[in-house]
């Protein structure tokens, strides 16, 4: 038996047997099965008293007494079976809720049994339905936990359950020093208190105790870690090797003009610290490849402008990407707003950028004359050339695909360096994970004079108070959002819900300009509504969540988000960043029905508490899980078998740190120590995602 053994050859498979356990558990090997975990496992070294039972413990326990009074009792068209069991310290009801004649007749009825399951109560009485029973007399002695592996009704019907899995694990698990090879050097084992990888896997399938369990689960889970973290750090450092980037060596007149002279405001200590950093990786003939995160209105923008300035002092172009044209509009207006009077050539370019403006912007750029452009998906294409493009920066990466980057990386001879800007705070864990192979920045203090948004929550019966309090903030000259939930698979219900409620919203604020913007709407309709709003001549914008990124109106001062109930954290936070864009005080009201679900009260509750986008992202994980907060594309990312990217962050930090240290003394694990760790990684990781080739 080794490890690439087909599981059909195993005893008491078989080709049928195993083609059903690989459609329903994805199991083809004997490796396979040493990683099919246990979900749980049951304690049978210990038996309870009834009377020591209490309402908190609703464990799976196990109890020594006597069965007595099996009755069927029907209820209409349904029936069960019922006994009471009895252990001298008090009774409990057991029951059977799906039952044969066989088994009725196999119930040990007056004599020593031991029962095993899970205890349920109901008015302060205790029951344990389906029983796990056991006569005395045929009881094997156990004192090691007992595991149960995930199953389904299809194999139990082919007699594929819990018993038949137990059997074969023991059997692979008396196998483990032929199959299981250590694949960490003894200083890291030492240094962590790791146990050895053999006696890990038998203590996690058939633990000698809690305390051999947990020792295993931390081997196995570190192992996880750091074989993630090595494929990121082996990708990030082969980067470094081979991608030649164009060196950026001084700053000048540009940058410290617009610097001295035009910036509008100090720079917080963060935006700081991250520009040293941008400058730190551009003046090195290698290409900067970093993430940028700050939360809504932290001062990215700013940030990327005077990156673009270094770029320019230094003879090279800039272009910066959004993946939508009311971003980009964004972030364009913004920028030129700033570099007014500079003297300095800006342009945008979008889908809807018109023939002649768009070939004189082409003549720009190749020219050299244009030397920075910030457009949409329509800078990828063919006939958008650059004399000298030296910086890529891109806004929301990961609504861009890897070929659509690609594109952009080719527009010069030696790629431009790359800064990618999110304004959807990530998750400590999920970065120090994810983006491992980036340098990640971030910008962690709001500008100077910015309020924090004041978050409430309301239910339906506040509504005429909100609309009074919207109507007092119009009347001190600001404007007001409000938001209403768009779902795909309930889109026509939503949008008859929209419609209605502007039509009351339109009724209230009579005196007042009502604008909206929604999905269906073309795009010059919904620019124009836009554009009315940020203009100040509506005061009032009814939206769905296409206002989500992209909307910058410092006068609005009031968010009212619909049906709150409804939308993620991370949509609810977006949102809300819509406002507190100016020095006035803003506020977000939350208003949602009367009864609502405990993950989204969690959720009201998180954002009332906290304007911090990074610990509202902490948050969002525990409720959603990491594959959802990365996107669906990567989803498959993140599935560890053993790894909590919520609750094992010291476990992720200290692979992380090992793997720098390994890779910054023995980048090609060379060393003796580092063949363990080189085999397996070669084996098992390098063909798997394609990132690294050690020679």
């Amino acid at each position: 038996m080794t490890p690439d053994t087909s599981i059909e050859f195993l005893k008491g498979i078989g080709p049928d047997r195993a083609r059903l356990i690989k459609k329903v558990l994805e199991i083809a090997t004997v490796n396979d099965l040493l990683d099919f975990y246990p979900i749980r496992y049951l304690d049978k070294s210990k038996v309870y008293h009834v009377k020591d039972l209490t309402e908190n413990d609703l464990l799976e326990v196990q109890l020594k007494g006597k069965i007595s009074g099996l009755q069927e009792i029907r209820t209409g068209k349904t029936r069960r079976l019922a006994a009471k069991f009895t252990d001298g310290t008090g009774s409990l009801d057991l029951v059977w809720f799906q039952y044969s004649n066989w088994l009725k007749e196999q119930i040990p009825q007056n004599r020593e049994v031991y029962i095993f399951g899970r205890i349920n109560v109901f008015n302060h009485h205790f029951s344990m339905p389906h029983p796990e029973i056991e006569p005395e007399e045929k009881r094997e002695d156990e004192n090691r936990l007992r595991p149960i592996y995930p199953s389904s009704e299809k194999l139990t019907k082919h007699n594929l359950g819990q018993k038949f899995f137990q059997n074969l694990m023991r059997r692979i698990c008396a196998e483990i020093p032929n199959l299981v090879q250590e694949n960490l050097p003894e200083y890291i084992t030492t240094k962590l208190g790791l146990m050895p990888r053999q006696v890990a896997y038998l203590n996690i399938h058939f633990p000698k105790d809690i305390q051999h369990f947990q020792q295993a689960e931390k081997r196995l889970k570190f192992e996880e870690a750091f074989f993630f973290q090595l494929s990121y750090g082996l990708k990030k450092k082969k980067h470094e090797m081979s991608a030649v980037g164009n060196p950026f060596p001084v700053v000048g007149d540009y940058f410290n003009t617009f610097y001295e002279k035009f910036i509008p405001f100090e720079l917080t200590n963060a935006q700081k610290r991250v520009l040293k950093e941008i400058r730190s990786d551009m003046r090195r003939p290698v290409q900067m490849n970093r993430l940028l995160q700050g939360d809504v209105g932290s001062g990215k923008t700013m940030v990327a402008l005077l990156s673009m300035l270094m770029a320019l002092d230094n003879g090279f172009q800039s272009c910066l990407m959004a993946p939508t044209e009311i971003l980009a509009q964004q972030h364009f207006n913004g920028i030129s707003e700033l570099l007014s009077g500079t003297g300095i050539n800006i342009r945008l370019l979008t889908g809807s950028t018109k023939t002649a403006e768009r070939k004189v912007i082409h003549e720009e750029l190749l020219s050299g004359s244009l030397p920075i452009i910030v457009g949409t998906h329509a800078l990828l294409e063919d006939n958008v050339r650059f004399k000298k493009l030296g910086l890529a920066i891109i806004d929301e990466q990961h609504r861009f695909g890897v070929a659509q980057r690609a594109k952009l990386w080719a527009k010069n001879v030696i790629p431009p360096h790359i800064l990618v800007m999110t304004a959807t705070p990530i998750p400590r864990t999920l970065a120090m994970s994810f983006y491992s192979d980036l340098d990640v920045s971030v910008i962690d203090e709001l500008p100077v004079g910015r309020k924090p948004i004041i978050t409430a929550h309301r239910k339906e019966q506040d509504r005429l108070s909100v609309f009074r309090f919207a109507k007092e903030e119009i009347d001190k000259g600001r404007q007001v959002y409000f938001v209403y939930p768009l779902i795909e698979e309930s889109e026509t219900l939503d949008y008859k819900n929209l419609m209605e409620n502007f039509g009351h919203i339109a009724d209230f604020f009579k005196d007042q300009n009502v604008t909206m913007v929604h999905g269906r709407m073309k795009p010059d309709e919904k620019d124009a509504n836009m554009q009315y709003f940020a203009s100040g001549n509506a005061r009032i914008l009814v939206a769905t969540t296409v206002i989500e990124v992209g909307v910058n109106v410092p006068n609005a001062s009031v968010m009212v988000i619909e049906s709150a109930e409804r939308f993620g954290l991370s949509q609810l936070h977006q949102l809300r960043g819509r406002v507190g864009r100016g020095a006035e005080q803003s506020y977000c009201i939350l208003m949602t029905s009367d009864k609502i679900s405990n993950e989204a009260r969690k959720r009201i509750k998180t954002m009332c508490e906290t304007n911090d986008g990074f610990r509202i992202s902490e948050v969002d994980m525990q409720l959603r899980g990491p594959g959802d907060i990365l996107g669906t594309q990567q989803s498959g990312v993140v599935d560890f078998k053993k790894l909590d990217l919520v609750t094992d962050s010291v476990l992720i930090r200290q692979s992380k740190d090992i793997v720098e240290y390994i890779i910054r003394k023995d980048p090609f694990l060379n060393h003796p120590d580092h063949q363990l760790i080189r085999n397996f990684y070669l084996k098992n990781y390098s063909r798997r995602h394609m990132w690294s080739k050690i020679s």
